[in-house]
This record gives structure tokens, sequence and C-alpha cells, in this order.
């Protein structure tokens, strides 16, 4: 039996400009179209747009609620958060290391036209100690 995979959805005002931000800001490939409920990848790690849906309270957009950050590890934070923030997003925290039990990880952040908040680091919390 293979292991649960876990992913995120984000929901969106408006799924086909969100589809085309994330592909042309942050380089997402699509998966698959149902024009309002899209998959996307970055770098192998797949997530999920659906479009506001005001009739059921699980598929609000951020800027009625939200507790989720979405975490990215890459090899060159900064360019990321860059290229995002090109792109029309809101920087965040700017990228700093931070002193870890496994050593220095550095990260920093942005939040999305969309309203969901992306914190981006390099891959030091992927390895094991």
């Amino acid at each position: 039996m293979e292991p649960p995979v876990i992913s995120v959805m984000l929901i969106v005002p408006d799924a086909p400009a969100a589809l085309a931000w994330y592909r042309d800001a942050l380089g997402a490939t699509e998966l698959w179209n149902l024009g309002t409920v899209a998959g996307l990848e970055i770098g192998g790690a797949a997530f999920f747009l659906h479009e506001d849906n005001p009739d059921n309270p699980a598929e609000t957009s951020p800027g009625q609620v939200t507790s989720v950050r979405v975490e990215v590890f890459t090899d060159d934070p900064d360019g990321f958060i860059a290229r995002a923030v090109t792109a029309g997003a809101t920087a965040g925290s700017e990228v700093v290391n931070h002193q870890m039990p496994w050593g220095t990880h550095r990260q920093g952040g942005f939040t999305d036209p969309f309203g969901h908040k992306w914190s981006v680091g390099d891959r030091s919390p992927l390895r094991s100690p």
C-alpha cells in the first residue's frame, strides 16, 4: 500500500486568472483544468485551485478567512520570491537566516494576488538531522 499524499487546495475568486498567475509568476505546470477547478504542480509538488463558492463555507477565498500558509522549498528562495513580487505579489518577510536545530535555514515570503501567504525557503528542513 502506498503512503497517503498531502496537498493543498487554494480557494481563489477567479480560477482562470489564478491559474494564469501561478503559471506565469511561479512557473507552475497545469496538470488538468475543469474551468473553476484545476490541478497544478511546482517542482513535482501538486496543488489545486478551486474558484470561490459562496454557497459552501468550505470554499471561500482568503479575503474572508484563512489559516493556511503555503511552504515552498527551493535552491533559490530569493529568486523565487523576486519572481512572484515582480508579477504582482506583495513582498512579505525578507529572506533571512534562521538558526534551527538542523543548522541555518534561509526563508522569506510573499502574499499572492489572491490573498494566500507563501513562505519560501531553502531545502534544509527536508533533510534528516
